[in-house]
């Protein structure tokens, strides 16, 4: 009986499509109280209505504009689910804006993010900053690098600190690739990615991964992975990495950071390797299930030997937000922020 891996998360049986009309309407200075997931932040409710359509449960949102004034939860956006896809209930509150995923309409996948928003900072995931003349150069300056998915630039007006910052451009990071939550050993389960994910096509380079072997310290994140070849693709898609450690024992990936030196020691159940790209997985039936899914990422599939014999033979289609996604939104007087344009190359921009 084989024991294989269950990429934990989020999740819909055998499919990812959805049973509710396509609804675009916004409603503003209205709140869908209750039903709530989780919290994000966005600069705009068209953003928040992104993340709700890429979050694998959200139904509906509630967004808190920058001109609200009940509390300090200006750009929070609040993910919500029901059971039947619907807000429990509608209450006028000023300064929020509510709506719906766009799951079940013709939805781009990857939106063109090309508005830019004036005294409003994206704080956090800094990775790399230079000076520039303008927002426009610095928004080029994040498209050209793979890495930067937003940006914030302290213009010309922005005098804190004795005018030393100004014209700087903070480049910021954000995963373009899916993550697991959680991943765990679990007998009669095989689980993997779709092939239209960075996962598979930044996996396994001969020569490139060192068996039996840790690379201490240095480390800048630790994430769950599901083998050193995941564990590389992350490394590949991250900012900064330069190397990587996954330890077999309890599925951590140490992404590390260090451009000075290389320096390996031995160790049982650990394997190090360098970050990889352009290189291609092999294909199976579920993972081509997941892969003809547009909305599908990973997937999880329990075969004859799982323990629960009422879910034997059914395939989890999962997926998890990739879309650039500020870890904090601000109100700040002379910056301004935007994002990466890569996606805006065929699409007619605002």
């Amino acid at each position: 009986m084989g024991t294989h891996l269950i990429l934990v998360g989020l999740l819909s049986l055998c499919s990812l499509s959805f049973g509710q009309e396509c609804n675009q309407q916004l409603l503003e200075n209205v709140d869908f109280p209750g039903n709530d997931v989780t919290s994000l932040f966005s600069p705009d409710v068209d953003h928040c209505q992104q993340l709700c359509t890429q979050h694998p449960s959200c139904d509906f949102f509630t967004f808190f504009r920058a001109d609200g004034t009940q509390d300090n939860r200006n750009f929070f956006c609040l993910i919500k689910a029901a059971t039947n896809g619907q807000p429990t209930a509608q209450a006028p509150l000023q300064g929020v804006t509510s709506g719906f995923s766009l799951k079940p309409c013709s939805q781009d996948l990857e939106p063109c993010l090309s508005k830019v928003y004036q005294n409003v900072d994206f704080k956090d995931a800094d990775y790399r900053a230079l000076f520039t003349a303008d927002s426009e150069e610095c928004q080029r300056a994040c498209t050209q690098d793979p890495a930067c998915q937003f940006f914030t630039l302290l213009n010309e007006a922005f005098t804190a600190f004795g005018n030393r910052y100004r014209f700087k451009c903070h480049l910021k990071f954000s995963w373009p690739v899916p993550r697991i939550p959680l991943i765990e050993k679990k007998t009669g389960v095989t689980s993997g990615f779709s092939q239209i994910t960075e996962i598979t096509q930044q996996s396994v380079c001969q020569g490139k991964l060192f068996p039996n072997t840790d690379i201490p310290g240095n480390d800048v994140e630790v994430i769950p992975a599901a083998s050193p070849e995941h564990c590389q693709a992350l490394c590949s898609a991250h900012s900064v990495c330069t190397y990587f450690s996954f330890n077999s024992n309890d599925f951590n990936c140490n992404l590390k950071k260090n451009t000075e030196d290389f320096v390996t020691q031995a160790k049982d159940g650990v394997t190090s390797g360098l970050p990889a790209r352009f290189c291609q997985l092999d294909n199976n039936t579920y993972q081509r299930t997941c892969t003809q899914d547009p909305y599908c990422q990973f997937y999880s599939y329990t075969n004859d030997n799982f323990g629960d014999p009422n879910f034997r033979r059914h395939c989890f289609l999962k997926r998890t937000i990739t879309m650039p996604a500020p870890p904090k939104v601000a109100r700040l007087a002379n910056v301004v922020s935007g994002f990466q344009l890569r996606n805006c190359n065929s699409k007619t921009t605002e």
